[in-house]
Formats: C-alpha cells, structure tokens, sequence
C-alpha cells in the first residue's frame, strides 16, 4: 500500500504526540514538526506508510535525542491490559466458538492505538473492548480456521503494545501448534518489542523473535535475513494491525491479517467501513470474502 495523502494528517498527529512524549519542552515540539514538514515535502510517497513513518521517527530522535518516546507509556498499557487477561479468558471459555471469541478479542486489542497510549485506565481499555466487540466483523473466519487446521507451524506477527496482552490470548487457542512470535526490531511508536513481549510472558509459551527492522510494519526488503527465511517457511502467517497490512498486502504468502479499520486509506483498499473488525487473506490466496453473522 502507497502512502496516500490522507495519510499526511495522522503522520503529522503522530508526530506531535511522539514529540510529547519524548520533550516537555515547546521549543522542540515546533523544531519536530518544522523537521517533519520539510521531510514530509521531499518524501517519495510510493512507500508505505511504514517507512514513512520510520523516517519521521529517526527525525524526531535526532531532536529530542530520545530513541523510544512511549517506553514508559508502553510499560503502563501492557500492565494495564495484562490485568484484563484473567476476565477476557473466561468469556473465551464461556463462549460457543473459543476460537472466534479468541480472533474477535485479538483484533479488538486494537482499539488500544498510539492516540490512547498513556491515557487509558482499566476501565478505559473494558469500554473499548466491549465496543469493539460489538462493531462488525468482516472476513471469512472459517477459511481461517481451516488454513489454522491445516498448519503446522504458524508465524504470529505482533502489532501494538497492550494489544500484544490480547494477541496472547489468541496464541493459547492456537497452541499447541508451533507458534513464533515476531515483534518489532527496535522502539518504533508504540509498537511491540521483546521487552512488551516479556511484559506480557510471551516469552514463557513460545519462541519470541523480533525482524530486524524498526518500523511500524513488516517489510521484507529490510528484515533480516533469519526472520525472512522464518516468514517463508512457515505455513501460515497471522498478522496483526493496519502496518503489516500496509506492508504486506500484495506479498504472495499464506497470511491472514487481523485489524481494525481506522482510516480512509485502508477503508478504501478493504471496502468496510471505519470501524469495521477485518480477517482477511492475502490477495493470492483470497476468495469471496463474506460477512460472518454472529
């Protein structure tokens, strides 16, 4: 997916906040932004939004001097979220389709986005989910279901902080299929890291490995070259948030994508609208996609 110019609004929020986070300090908030504005206007916007966005965050470091801006923000959601597990496994338990309740609480994990990091209680995170739970679901679960059936070893691409507590949930209905973890190669937003990953004690049920990358998606040109040979083997890929799509939605592999829609670029490419719960998969393998009633 190229990067739209609809995309310029959230880039240019996203890097206010990360500016926030990093400074208290005014005077290199406008630097970030002044920074920012004039990359944006030489950037080649036939990149994803991904690499983007990993331009702007190397700008923003280059500022404050400050390599991860939501550390401690990340710390606080994944506790926050953690606390959550114990009452979200019991309504997969309780529920008709352990596996479904499993697919709809991964994908409503992330309704927990880089504008709330930092600012969402317990019962902030409770409400979102609950509303998440009831937005509509889109995709075709049972081909899911069957490619899952049929795997053996399964690559789980993470996505956000806080949300990878609710990935963790998903990960114990897969098990005890083989499954890798990949989270993120280095601080980038508020995505996942190893250190999420252990927050949460991933690290205690599967193999947790990052890409070799520090971007806010999944791209291959740039990973490394371990975790590209992972990616190909493995036999079926689920992956996690609006940036593996973005970076991953012609590449011909087994990959389902689990995401919330959350803007006008990717509503456009998946044809639901904002707010829609999405399981859709890759271009090469995609059939008719219908809605599930539930």
């Amino acid at each position: 997916m190229i990067t739209s110019i609809k995309c310029i609004p959230c880039i240019l929020r996203s890097t206010l906040l990360a500016a926030q986070m990093a400074s208290t300090n005014e005077a290199e908030h406008a630097e970030v932004v002044r920074k920012v504005l004039r990359l944006l206007s030489e950037t080649d916007l036939s990149q994803t939004p991904p690499q983007v966005v990993r331009q702007i965050q190397y700008a923003i470091r280059d500022v404050t001097g400050v390599a991860d801006p939501f550390q401690r923000a990340k710390a606080q959601l994944n506790e926050t979220a953690l606390a959550l597990v114990p009452k979200l496994k019991a309504q997969v338990r309780a529920s008709s389709n352990p596996l479904y309740m499993a697919v709809r609480l991964a994908i409503a994990g992330n309704a927990m986005d880089m504008g709330a990091v930092g600012k969402m209680s317990k019962q902030d995170i409770e409400s979102a989910v609950e509303k998440t739970l009831h937005d509509p679901f889109w995709g075709d679960f049972d081909a899911f279901e069957q490619a899952l059936s049929q795997a053996t070893s399964v690559l789980y691409l993470a996505d956000n902080s806080g949300e990878i507590a609710f990935d963790r949930i998903l990960i114990e209905e897969i098990l005890p299929k083989q499954v890798t973890l990949v989270v993120r190669g280095g601080p980038t937003l508020n995505d996942a890291t190893l250190h999420d990953a252990q927050a949460v004690g991933l690290d205690k049920l599967v193999e947790v490995i990052d890409n070799g990358f520090d971007a806010p998606g999944t791209i291959l040109d740039h990973c490394s070259p371990a975790f590209v040979k992972r990616f190909w083997d493995a036999d079926l890929i689920i992956a996690k948030g609006q940036g593996n799509y973005e970076t991953l939605n012609t590449v011909p592999a087994n990959i389902f994508f689990l995401f919330k829609t959350k803007c006008e670029p990717v509503r456009d490419l998946v044809n639901q609208p904002i707010g829609t719960q999405v399981l859709i998969r890759a271009e090469n393998f995609a059939t008719q996609m219908e809605p599930r009633k539930s």
